[in-house]
């Protein structure tokens, strides 16, 4: 069965760092699209970075990031281990959610960082982040 695995979640005062990551190995052979999204409680799921690891030429930045995470997040890719992480710093109680990895597959690179959440064709099962004041 095809599946993202997500770790490193956890409990962590404010402006403190954690780091995701996204164990994706059985989907990297047609996945070349993969994103982090968020969701608390009674609020919509929301994307919160993205990264285009499908191998063509970019010419450019490969990842997309939502405004309330820029200049703190970084997604990045290890390519020996078909790992994607997230790299949290300076976190807010306001990134407390449970965090999800995706992955889907585009016709180009550039419409990685605009793919909705309806067209992610694999997650994991999240991973909690809670952040306290």
């Amino acid at each position: 069965q095809e599946h993202l695995v997500e770790s490193g979640g956890g409990s962590v005062q404010a402006g403190r760092s954690l780091r995701l990551s996204c164990e994706a190995s059985e989907v990297t052979y047609r996945a070349n699209c993969v994103g982090w999204f968020r969701q608390s409680p009674g609020k919509q799921r929301e994307g919160v970075a993205t990264i285009y690891i499908g191998g063509l030429y970019v010419n450019g930045d490969t990842t997309g990031y939502a405004d309330s995470v820029k200049g703190r997040f970084t997604i990045s890719q290890d390519n020996g281990k078909n790992t994607v992480t997230l790299q949290m710093n300076s976190l807010k109680p306001e990134d407390t959610a449970m965090y999800y990895c995706a992955a889907a597959w585009v016709r180009y690179p550039s419409t990685c960082p605009g793919t909705k959440a309806a067209d992610f064709t694999w997650w994991g099962q999240g991973t909690q982040v809670t952040v306290s004041s």
